[in-house]
């Protein structure tokens, strides 16, 4: 573990005075977040309902502010931070190369399933 934590967010933007302004910034901070998703969810603004990459463009700002809460969340809540290199990025890899073969295999079984329902619900035999 390093020495001593390290009272900013945002790189070093943003700089607290103690563990609790800290603690209590990042929870303004991710309370912000989960408002502005909230009202996005409810409104859905016509503008953002256009596609890009198979997806509406509001989706893809719902997935990238999740991820974002869930990066605060681990840097800050779980200490990431605080860890050595080599451990923050076993952890971070093992998640992105878990999250790829999970999207691997929802996309494979989507397709069979939209196959069977585009042939009338006929069942395929392996």
């Amino acid at each position: 573990m390093a020495d001593a934590h390290k009272l900013e967010i945002f790189r070093g933007l943003v700089k607290f005075k103690s563990n609790t302004q800290k603690i209590w910034g990042v929870l303004i901070l991710l309370t912000i977040i989960t408002a502005v998703e909230v009202v996005l969810g409810i409104y859905k603004p016509e503008v953002l309902m256009g596609h890009i990459l198979g997806m509406k463009i509001l989706n893809w700002i719902f997935i990238i502010l999740t991820i974002v809460k869930a990066y605060y969340i681990t840097w800050d809540f779980m200490h990431m931070r605080d860890e050595t290199a080599a451990l923050r990025r076993m952890i971070v890899w093992t998640a992105v190369f878990l999250i790829c073969y999970l999207m691997f295999i929802l996309l494979q079984e989507g397709g069979y399933i939209e196959s069977v329902f585009s042939n009338g619900f006929v069942k395929q035999d392996f």
